[in-house]
C-alpha cells in the first residue's frame, strides 16, 4: 500500500441523482475517473445498515445501504482505484456524539449484539467479495471516541465496547484478511484524548493496524498539534496512523445554501484565507505533516465529501433522518463550500495539483 491520497465521496449518488455533474478541462466526466486522474488512489465509502424510515423513505446523507456500497465501490474499482469501507453500525450518522444503534438491534445486548455486530461485519463484506469488491482498508466504527453502538458499547464500558469492536474485527480478518483495520476517532490534535481511549483498550488486545484521525483545522487546532499527536501515539502504539477525514472552505460565501458550516468564524480559525489558493495551500500543507510521522507511520489523508456541491435540495439528512438520530439542526448542503471542485463542478486547483502533494 503506498501513501493515501484519498476521497470520502459517499453522497455521490445521491448528488449525482440530483443533478451534481463534473468536468475535466471543460468536458463533462465521471467523478470517479476525475479524481483518479488528479491522483487520487482511494476511496472512502461509509456504510449504514437500514438508512430509511418504515415508509421506506431514506434518511438523506448519501442513501448508504449496502446496495448503494456496492455500486460505488464497483466505480471505484472501475476506475482504478482502491476503497476504504467505513462500518457505522447504525443506521445514519455516527459520530462522537451520537452511536445509536439499527432498529433491527435495538433490543439485543450482550452476546445477541456481539453477534449481529459480527454478522453483519462478515456478511457485508463477503457478499462484496463474491462481487471482486474487495476493500484495502475497513474502518470498524466511526468517530468512535465515545464507544459505539450505545448505551451498551459506551467508552464508559470499556469491557463492553471491546468486545463488540472485537466482534467487527472478527467479521474483517475472517472475510478480508487482508485488509488494513481503522478504528477512527475524532479531534486530531487532543493528544490526551487518544492516550486516554488507546490506553483504556490496550488491556484488551485488539487486533488493528491503523489510528485514523479526523482533522478539521477550523475545529481542531494547528498542523503542529496534529503532528506531535501522530508521532505520539503511532510510536506509543506501535501504530500506523491515517488522517481520516478532513476539509476546508474555498470560500465563506453559502452558494445559496442551508446549514453552511464554514463561515467567517470558522475561516479566522483555520488560519488560512478561505480562497482556491488558501484550500490548495492547507492541502499541501497537511499532506507534507502527515509524511513527516517518523518512522513513515503517517499513511494518507482522505478529504471528506470533496465533490458535494452545492445542490440545495441535497442535504445531510431528511425530516426523517433527523428524527432518527433526534437532531433538531435544520437539514441542509452543510459543506459545499468546502468541495474540492467549484459551484458548476470544475476541480479547484487543490485537486488539480493533488499528485504534486
Amino acid at each position: 500500500m503506498g501513501f493515501v491520497k484519498g476521497m470520502d465521496i459517499s453522497m455521490i449518488k445521491e448528488l449525482e441523482a440530483k443533478g451534481a455533474v463534473y468536468y475535466k478541462d471543460g468536458r463533462r466526466e465521471d467523478v470517479f475517473r476525475i479524481l483518479h486522474d488528479y491522483g487520487t488512489n482511494m476511496i472512502r465509502l461509509r456504510i449504514w445498515q437500514d438508512p430509511y424510515d418504515k415508509d421506506g423513505r431514506s434518511y438523506g446523507g448519501g442513501m448508504n445501504d449496502l446496495e448503494t456500497t456496492i455500486e460505488l465501490a464497483g466505480r471505484t474499482i472501475q476506475n482504478g482505484m482502491s476503497y476504504l469501507l467505513d462500518f457505522h453500525y447504525s443506521d445514519f450518522w455516527a459520530d462522537p456524539a451520537k452511536q445509536i444503534k439499527p432498529k433491527a438491534w435495538r433490543n439485543l445486548e450482550g452476546k445477541e449484539l456481539e453477534t449481529a455486530v459480527y454478522l453483519h461485519t462478515a456478511g457485508t463484506l463477503k457478499t462484496l467479495k463474491n462481487k471482486k469488491l474487495i476493500p484495502e482498508m475497513v474502518q470498524v466504527g466511526n468517530e468512535i471516541t465515545k464507544g459505539l453502538l450505545w448505551p451498551e458499547g459506551h467508552i464508559d464500558h470499556a469491557e463492553t465496547m471491546a468486545r463488540l469492536l472485537k466482534a467487527g474485527i472478527q467479521g474483517v480478518r475472517e472475510e478480508c484478511p487482508q485488509a488494513k483495520i481503522v478504528l477512527h476517532l475524532d479531534f486530531g490534535t487532543d493528544n490526551a484524548q487518544y492516550r486516554a481511549w488507546f490506553d483504556k483498550i490496550e488491556p484488551y488486545g485488539l487486533d488493528y493496524d491503523i489510528i485514523g484521525m479526523s482533522y478539521y483545522p477550523h475545529w481542531n487546532g494547528s498542523l503542529q498539534l496534529l503532528l506531535e499527536n501522530m508521532n505520539d501515539v503511532s510510536g506509543r502504539y506501535d501504530k500506523d496512523v491515517l488522517i481520516a477525514e478532513t476539509s476546508i472552505g474555498y470560500t465563506t460565501d453559502t452558494l445559496g445554501c442551508e446549514g453552511i458550516v464554514f463561515q467567517e468564524e470558522e475561516a479566522k480559525a483555520s488560519a488560512y484565507p478561505a480562497t482556491m489558493e488558501g484550500q490548495e495551500q492547507f492541502l499541501k500543507d497537511l499532506f507534507a505533516v502527515v509524511r513527516k510521522v517518523r518512522q513513515n507511520r503517517g499513511v494518507g489523508v482522505f478529504y471528506w465529501e470533496p465533490a458535494w456541491l452545492p445542490i440545495p435540495d441535497c442535504k445531510w439528512a431528511s425530516a426523517s433522518g433527523c428524527d432518527y438520530i433526534k437532531d433538531k439542526a435544520a437539514p441542509g448542503n452543510s459543506m459545499a463550500n468546502q468541495a474540492l471542485f467549484d459551484a458548476a463542478g470544475n476541480p479547484n486547483r487543490a485537486l488539480i495539483d493533488l499528485k504534486q502533494m
